[in-house]
């Protein structure tokens, strides 16, 4: 339920200029064919890109596929297992998908192979798909923006195996972000083997990007490149010359990684590209040195100055692991916030990875390790040099993510009250205003995976605002629990715009976007993520309920009426962020 007596107190105490009136909220264009969409960034004058993810009718190549191995036939049975005990009745065989097209007109048939796949991600003997993309909203319509895939040559289509995360939008409609290759299946025969095998393969793991609204598109390759090599861009801003991009290159490969490298990719058993692959999806082996970088840009995108933004270390010779930093915000004083590696206080054996931030050939830690904050990044930066992001430290027993302001002018770094003592929470955005959006848990109880929504605060003010507080609580009709709740609030603008990710139910669809029925023949539904505005408008903070029944407060354990819509793809947001 809206906790509109928590909103009453708290705008009492805030700043009106933006808080006095409530917001209008508008679903913006999503992409069609996706089940999820998600806003990522906003420009001051209107331009929206966004990330859509759950692809209906991803294509399945069956062509290669032995349908006698015994991981698919064991999978098979694992599923009609499955059927059997939800008494629903299966509609497939595995000949069917082999020969008759199934997994293309067969939702049950489609899901499972989907299922199958996903399940042999690391397997470079099966295809490779991706269902996450990026799109532009132009015109009000969501059209979308394709980075590194290709026209497949084995189904019509893109290939639909690339990794896409659109980042981050200037005022003229000039994008960044970053992909992957696209995988192309191949034969390959292990040394020592007569028979050719099928193996999947793609030349890089990441590489950044530039397009414009035009249709042009810049990679933005590292210098060192072997093996492909790694760089992201997260974020753009316009200046009088052109354009300033930042984000993360590759600088080198550390000694052991290559002695890794030595030993195992000679190419004799596998693809060296797989084994690459294999080493660099170690979390322990870190496979490129990496550094924040800002790139200069000409008003036509041709790149004028690379620079590497350094390290929050200093190397020693005994180091021969990789060591990283990242750029992944930039403001027009050309102050770039991010984070990276920084060696412990009290163990300089011990590496952690922390917010800085990048300013006159300095990188400058803003947390005080000596509060117990073991990790974080900084998200976003604005033209007042204020910084914002997300702490982690250990909370009543778990790592919980905090966030944070830093105003660079008075070398203060500031952790408001957000919902309750162990909730988790992260500032996306802070406009010029000084007002900051993001995301906490509100949900006291659950002590696993909790809900998130939105949030609004003003600096200066130690209380945060959820954004659904300042929602209608009905529909048009009065009597309809209004179908919106914002679970991430994302980018806000100077007109105190707030752009951001809602949940709301809707008739449940499958993998092939057809509507899905139970045994019973009745309709599912599930919850959905959409992007959408909210606009301050003239008005009242609503009393939703009975305030004996309806009081809430932040360090309480009640629970609002939308505890059960399960908010899509949690870990998805942050692989997104800028």
């Amino acid at each position: 339920m809206k906790y509109k007596l928590l909103a009453a107190s708290i705008l009492a105490t805030m700043s009106t200029s933006a808080l006095s009136a409530t917001y209008q909220l508008t679903e913006l264009s999503v992409l069609a064919d996706t089940k999820h969409n998600y806003v990522k960034d906003v420009s001051e004058s209107g331009h929206i890109i966004g990330l859509s993810n759950g692809l209906y009718n991803l294509p399945i190549d069956v062509s290669y596929i032995d349908f006698t191995d015994s991981a698919i036939e064991r999978a098979y049975e694992q599923q009609e297992d499955y059927f059997e005990l939800i008494d629903k009745q299966i509609t497939f065989t595995l000949d069917d998908i082999e020969n008759n097209n199934a997994a293309a007109t067969n939702p049950d048939a489609h899901s499972f192979m989907l299922s199958f796949l996903t399940a042999q991600a690391t397997n470079p003997d099966y295809q490779k798909l991706a269902n996450i993309v990026g799109y532009n909203i132009l015109n009000g319509e969501a059209q979308e923006q394709v980075l590194f895939d290709i026209a497949s040559v084995d189904y019509d289509g893109l290939t639909r195996s690339v990794s896409n995360f659109y980042n981050a939008v200037a005022e003229d409609g000039i994008a960044v972000g970053w992909g992957s290759a696209p995988y192309e299946k191949t034969v390959f025969t292990p040394d020592g083997e007569t028979e050719e095998e099928t193996r999947f393969v793609r030349d890089f793991i990441s590489r950044g990007i530039i397009v414009s609204p035009d249709g042009l598109s810049v990679p933005l390759v590292p210098e060192f490149d072997e093996y492909g090599g790694i760089s992201s861009a997260s974020d753009i801003v316009k200046t009088n010359s052109g354009y300033t991009v930042v984000g993360q290159v590759s600088t080198g490969i550390p000694a052991d990684r290559q002695e890794n490298i030595d030993d195992s990719c000679d190419g004799e058993d596998q693809p060296v590209s797989v084994c690459i692959e294999g080493l660099q999806r170690s979390t322990s082996s870190r496979l490129f040195d990496t550094r924040a970088v800002r790139w200069s840009l000409d008003s036509n995108l041709n790149i004028t100055n690379t620079e590497l933004l350094g390290l929050g270390l200093t190397p020693e010779e005994d180091d021969d692991f990789a060591f990283i930093s990242n750029a992944l915000a930039v403001n027009s004083n050309g102050t770039v916030a991010g984070f990276s590696d920084v060696r412990d206080h009290d163990s300089s054996s011990t590496i952690r990875s922390l917010p800085v931030y990048y300013k006159d050939g300095k990188v400058v830690e803003m947390l005080d390790q000596e509060d117990d904050w073991t990790a974080g990044k900084s998200l976003a930066i604005n033209e007042n040099d204020v910084i914002v992001g997300y702490g982690i430290r250990r909370i009543e027993g778990s790592d919980r993510l905090k966030f944070f302001y830093h105003d660079i002018a008075s070398n203060s770094t500031v952790f408001p009250t957000d919902y309750f003592n162990s909730s988790a929470s992260i500032a996306n955005d802070i406009n010029d205003n000084g007002y900051i959006v993001g995301e906490g848990e509100t949900d006291v109880f659950n002590v696993g995976s909790r809900r998130r929504e939105g949030f609004l605060y003003k600096i200066g003010e130690d209380a945060i605002t959820n954004i659904n507080d300042l929602l209608p609580c009905y529909e048009a009709d009065g009597e309809t629990r209004y179908k919106y709740v914002v679970s991430e609030a994302k980018v806000i603008n100077n007109k105190n715009e707030i752009f951001g990710v809602a949940t709301k139910t809707v008739e449940k669809t499958d993998t092939l976007g057809g509507v899905v029925r139970d045994i019973n023949g009745e309709i599912e539904y599930e919850s959905i993520a959409v992007p959408v505005k909210l606009t301050p408008i003239d008005g009242s903070i609503e009393s939703c309920s009975d305030p004996e029944t309806d009081t809430y407060e932040r360090q309480s354990a009640s629970f609002p009426w939308y505890t059960l819509l399960l908010l899509p793809l949690v870990g998805l947001r942050r692989a997104f962020r800028k």
